[in-house]
């Protein structure tokens, strides 16, 4: 059972919150989600949890992401043909992985902005730029979960 009594808000905390500028409420709420981050991950410092490693190495991709109606678009850059030799490209409902870009043993996650189907997807290279084509998924499965009384 959740302790309430420690929950923060009470029948005080909305006079404080009238008295506060929207600065302090601002820090207030970066050094909260500072500690609780910096507590999860294990690092010192509250930034370094932010930081997103596959959007880091996707930026060196520089690649461009977008979707249409039916199909969710990326397209890189690759100006040496012979680059595609070795490269492999995975990707799951909602994520992409591009391996062997650059270098060997360089492996690249892309977030994609939509869900994607496992099947149907397709890759080409034409005028140094490698275009791959994912289809959207709209079929969200969802399952119930049944609440019993403890």
């Amino acid at each position: 059972m959740f302790p309430w009594n420690l929950f923060p808000f009470n029948k005080d905390m909305k006079s404080k919150l009238e008295h506060m500028n929207p600065e302090n409420i601002d820090k207030f709420i970066k050094d909260i989600m500072g500690n609780v981050m910096s507590a999860q991950s294990g690092t010192s410092n509250p930034q370094d949890s932010y930081r997103s490693q596959p959007a880091q190495q996707a930026n060196t991709l520089n690649l461009t992401t977008f979707e249409t109606h039916d199909s969710v678009f990326i397209r890189i850059p690759i100006k040496d043909e012979t680059m595609l030799k070795g490269l492999q490209i995975y990707h799951t409902a909602n994520q992409l992985k591009v391996e062997h870009y650059p270098e060997l043993d360089i492996s690249h996650s892309i977030m994609l902005p939509a869900m994607v189907k496992k099947k149907g997807s397709s890759a080409k290279y034409q005028d140094g730029i490698l275009e791959i084509k994912l289809i959207k998924s709209y079929d969200v499965q969802y399952s119930q979960i049944d609440v019993s009384e403890l």
